[in-house]
């Protein structure tokens, strides 16, 4: 347990300094598109265009970012297969309170006492959950079920990604949303994918799972991308906390045979609900961020220039 839990805050870790770097690369791109006068940037409902997603995944922050993420992914995954999912999925999902603290130094972010105070009870529901966990399950589960979740995955990020397009620049808080059910889904093919324990090769490449995790890992940093180049980081994370914690939770507890400890089934389920509101009262609650001209730096990335010299 401790060793799963401790794999899960370093994952969490990653995670959210990974979500940073990746805003900062994603909007130094915007800029960059915006002082050229492109209109090759944005697609024609307000969007960002595949194109600038490009562009926005070549800068240095972005690509750091990525790392951070894929060290994020392989951690998180050895917490899937150590704790029940409802625990892992929401300790990772606290990177939210890294992304909020570093936020504030790189892009010039300030957060209100709301969104301070909604940060306090999500910790403070971590310490519910940790406290209530019991054993995971088995995760054994019949080869239909992989398959479904391979096509689950298809259709979530294929139509997510196309309603985000139709949607543009309204599509933020959706785009944060898919793209946390998208990491869900690849937490539950991780817990599920056979021919790990004991390593079998054949087993591994013929498992459904394995393709599962790839379309909705791909899918998901897609969409989450998407998500910090038209929308608030904080209130991104927030939503991606929401589809990443809940759907894997409740997979966890109603298929996989993931349990609390005896007589704590009540702490667990309020420090679930807890957890999950506070992340959605982060975005609620969170200040629009300042617009900058088109070339100029932001705050945050003024800093950075500043401490680099």
């Amino acid at each position: 347990m401790i060793i799963g839990l401790l794999t899960a805050v370093a994952a969490s870790a990653c995670y959210g300094t990974g979500s940073v770097l990746q805003a900062v690369g994603s909007r130094k791109s915007a800029r960059q598109e915006a002082a050229k006068a492109s209109t090759a940037g944005v697609t024609q409902h307000g969007g960002p265009s595949l194109s600038s997603t490009a562009k926005a995944a070549v800068t240095w922050e972005f690509m750091v970012g990525t790392v951070l993420d894929f060290i994020g992914f392989g951690l998180g995954a050895l917490a899937a297969r150590l704790l029940p999912l409802f625990l892992s999925q929401t300790v990772i999902s606290a990177n939210l309170v890294i992304t909020a603290v570093l936020s504030i130094k790189l892009l010039g972010i300030r957060l209100n006492r709301a969104e301070w105070t909604s940060i306090g009870v999500v910790c403070g529901a971590l310490v519910l959950l940790a406290t209530a966990a019991g054993p995971e399950g088995s995760g054994h589960t019949p080869i239909a079920a992989h398959w479904w979740l391979l096509a689950a995955s298809v259709v979530l990020i294929g139509g997510g990604t196309l309603l985000v397009r139709l949607l543009g620049g309204r599509a933020a808080i959706l785009a944060g949303l898919l793209s946390g059910l998208g990491f869900g889904a690849l937490g539950v093919g991780v817990r599920v994918l056979n021919g790990v324990d004991p390593f079998d090769l054949p087993s591994l490449l013929g498992d459904p799972a394995l393709y599962a995790i790839l379309v909705a890992g791909i899918g998901g940093m897609y969409l989450h991308t998407v998500a910090l180049q038209i929308g608030s980081v904080n209130g991104a994370t927030a939503a991606l906390v929401v589809g990443e914690t809940v759907v894997p939770g409740m997979l966890g507890v109603l298929w996989l045979g993931d349990a609390s400890r005896p007589g704590f089934a009540w702490v667990a389920a309020l420090g679930f609900v807890v957890a999950v509101a506070g992340a959605v009262a982060v975005a609620w609650f969170g200040e629009p961020e300042p617009e900058a001209e088109p070339g100029s730096p932001s705050a945050g990335e003024r800093q950075t220039e500043a401490a680099a010299r």
